[in-house]
């Protein structure tokens, strides 16, 4: 089968591409954006890529076009293949027929850790030997790609998948991971986020219910028994077994932490072990947990995944250290969130007790650029000792329709707000002193400020 993809630089169909590829099927796609490193990553695969969305790509003759959520009505090439009838269909139900179809589906659902989750567990099940296929919104250090069709075993049984709420399509608004047909589904977490599509929680919390209604009978979810929202979502009916994990109650999956940051795991009263790593923070504990349960129900024992677990690498873009100059530890995190923000800097806090933590801030997320969570900002922020906002100015795509300076006040003098990249950056490394942590958080690229950082600090 000849697709072509439409959005295919986006990090899910720059994913679904490869796997298509790896499968068999002859890929071409095009995007308005079509630059490294996404772009060099697919031409290598022999994926050929077209800039924009003209009509005449129509001419390649594709058996069928595969579109991207970033596409809407008016985009030249999806009206050209409305108006000549061509057949087409969404990323998500592509894969869901080509890809997942007779596959041990396990998906990560959850507002946070979907990508750190699902790492952990395509790495534990590949400690184990199963050789899992995955695609995940992020890349693994232990496997340096974030999608593979299977491992070392050829037609691998297992397939793992970061399973997202967001919509599917501009002509499927169910949520993307309602076409995986999961056997087992880990539900992480559940906060309100992406307001620019869902009015409150419990929209959301619909279609978390809609992804529990696919789960077999012969499945399992494991599901946070912290969350409030979640236990909601299973009031309204679950027909597959159910492991709870993280509750206060210690039924199902607990954990015991101690002061070096390992925890003890603990499975209906009984110790299974103990994890050793470097990872910090309460949320990568469950997390792990987390994943501990979903490997289990595929036959992975507890012990197993714990060994494993001791050697995973995290992930790029989670408290990933991109440099030290002078003393001064530069650290990229994807954190966006007020939750995850607050969970990153807190777990770094504990690790680094003593040092100054120096927090630097892109809220650029279609949810923060709205403006309906920046009241949270501050309180998230509050464990760091400094704090530097960065909102692009203009009315570009990029810009915050808010204030953010007003929106970090409450901080008082420890807050300061930017609209220029490069005052930014020096404002940093004027304030910085060795031995200080500068915790960079953005779900973008935030242009190239990392190095840009590191550089200044050199001089």
């Amino acid at each position: 089968m000849h697709i072509h993809i439409l959005g295919i630089c986006g990090t899910f169909m720059g994913g679904l591409a490869v796997l298509a590829k790896e499968a068999g099927h002859k890929v071409t796609g095009c995007d308005a954006n079509v630059y490294p490193p996404m772009s060099t990553q697919l031409q290598a695969q022999g994926i050929e890529l077209i800039e924009g969305f003209g009509p005449e790509q129509i001419s390649l003759k594709p058996d069928l076009f595969v579109i991207g959520n970033v596409v809407s009505r008016g985009n030249p090439l999806m009206e050209e293949i409305l108006d000549r009838g061509l057949p087409y269909t969404s990323g998500p139900q592509w894969i869901g027929e080509h890809i997942l179809h007779n596959k041990w589906v396990l998906a990560v659902a959850g507002t946070h850790g979907k990508t750190t989750t699902s790492s952990m567990l395509a790495w534990i099940l590949e400690d184990a030997g199963y050789h899992p296929g995955f695609l995940i919104g992020g890349v693994p250090m232990n496997f340096g790609i974030s999608a593979r069709l299977s491992g070392k075993v050829a037609g691998s049984d297992f397939f793992v998948i970061e399973a997202d709420e967001y919509d599917t399509a501009f002509f499927d608004k169910r949520s993307k991971f309602v076409h995986y047909r999961a056997k087992t589904a880990i539900l992480n977490n559940l906060e309100y986020d992406h307001a620019d599509i869902f009015p409150d929680l419990s929209a959301i919390e619909t279609q978390f219910h809609h992804l529990v209604r696919t789960v077999p009978g012969v499945g399992r979810l494991v599901v946070n028994g912290r969350e409030a929202s979640l236990q909601r979502v299973m009031a309204r009916g679950c027909w597959s077994e159910t492991e709870w994990f993280g509750g206060a109650d210690q039924k199902g999956w607990s954990l015991g932490e101690h002061d070096d940051g390992s925890f003890d795991v603990v499975f209906n009263g009984d110790k299974q072990g103990t994890v050793h790593w470097s990872l910090t923070g309460e949320h990568n504990r469950l997390n792990a947990l987390a994943a501990i349960a979903a490997a289990r129900h595929v036959g992975v024992l507890p012990a197993q995944a714990i060994d494993a677990l001791a050697k995973f690498g995290n992930v790029k873009r989670r408290m990933e250290v991109r440099g030290v100059v002078n003393g001064v530890t530069v650290y990229d995190d994807f954190a966006h969130h007020p939750t995850a923000i607050a969970t990153t800097v807190a777990g770094l806090r504990k690790k680094m007790d003593g040092a100054r933590i120096l927090a630097v801030l892109e809220p650029r997320s279609n949810t923060m650029k709205l403006g309906t969570m920046k009241d949270a900002l501050p309180g998230s922020l509050v464990d760091a000792d400094v704090v530097f906002g960065y909102g692009a100015k203009g009315s570009g795509k990029d810009a915050l329709g808010w204030n953010l300076s007003e929106a970090l006040a409450p901080l008082g003098p420890k807050a300061r707000a930017f609209d220029e990249l490069d005052a930014l950056v020096q404002a940093i490394a004027q304030t910085a002193q060795p031995g200080d942590q500068i915790l960079v958080m953005s779900n973008g690229g935030f242009g190239g400020v990392h190095q840009k950082i590191l550089d200044a600090l050199r001089k």
